[in-house]
């Protein structure tokens, strides 16, 4: 699973968060709360749903545990933050450099997918992890409980 390098622009996301750790996961509360609102959301770009996840500190993985906090975001671009509906929030998402990888197959096996980057790839890699929003980009081909699912997970990278 090589994954591709890119560049990425700066992004205007319109959207909801919660604070969250994996021992108190609320992912399926945080979509559950942004779904329904997302048609209110004006001058959207495209339909690609961003999951992002921003960590306190750079992550050393080797020492991540399942209560370490992060924020989690359930958003979608947008070209502006005019009119932004009740209860959502905007966030710029900064860009840069990021290592593109795909997931494919259901959520339940996603962990593999983590564990490949950030165990075998990234260690072998000229690359370090960088503290910016780690995401994934949800598009056409995402279907959490399809074991044919697609979806992209961008890892924030900067050279060693």
């Amino acid at each position: 699973m090589q994954p591709r390098i890119e560049i990425l622009p700066e992004k205007k996301l319109v959207g909801k968060s919660i604070k969250m750790s994996l021992a108190n996961n609320k992912t399926n509360e945080l979509w559950s709360s942004f779904m329904p609102k997302k048609r209110e959301i004006k001058n959207t770009i495209g339909s690609d749903l961003y999951s992002i996840q921003i960590y306190d500190k750079l992550l050393n993985f080797k020492d991540f545990n399942p209560q370490t906090e992060f924020l989690k975001c359930a958003m979608i671009e947008t070209s502006d933050f005019d009119n932004i509906p009740e209860n959502m929030e905007t966030r710029i998402l900064k860009g840069g450099l990021y290592a593109v990888f795909i997931h494919k197959g259901q959520l339940t096996n996603f962990h593999k997918t983590t564990q490949y980057i950030f165990e075998q790839w990234l260690p072998s890699s000229n690359f370090k992890l960088d503290k910016r929003e780690h995401f994934e980009l949800l598009g056409k081909k995402y279907n959490p409980t399809d074991e044919n699912s697609e979806e992209e997970v961008w890892i924030p990278i900067k050279q060693h």
